[in-house]
């Protein structure tokens, strides 16, 4: 059996906790389209935007937001090693 160095094993979890959130920000995409769908909205600037909606987009950007922390800091992992 191949032995995984500590920091290489760090950054296959943290490449596979980014890989899911990506996962989830494509669900939550779906969802919010699907929401602006029922609705009949797809302007996040009308009055009639869903709440749901408006609620999801906040969830998936702050999503993103973490994505790129991650990724910053899995680029920095692996220039270190």
């Amino acid at each position: 059996m191949q032995e995984v160095s500590r920091s290489g094993a760090g950054e296959l979890r943290l490449d596979a906790l980014i890989a899911d959130l990506w996962w989830r920000v494509r669900l939550l995409n779906t969802d919010i389209l699907e929401e602006e769908a029922r609705a009949g909205v797809f302007d996040a600037r009308e009055p009639t935007y869903p709440v749901l909606a408006a609620n999801l987009r906040a969830r998936r950007d702050n999503l993103v937001a973490t994505i790129g922390v991650l990724e910053q800091r899995a680029g920095s992992t692996s220039e270190a090693a």
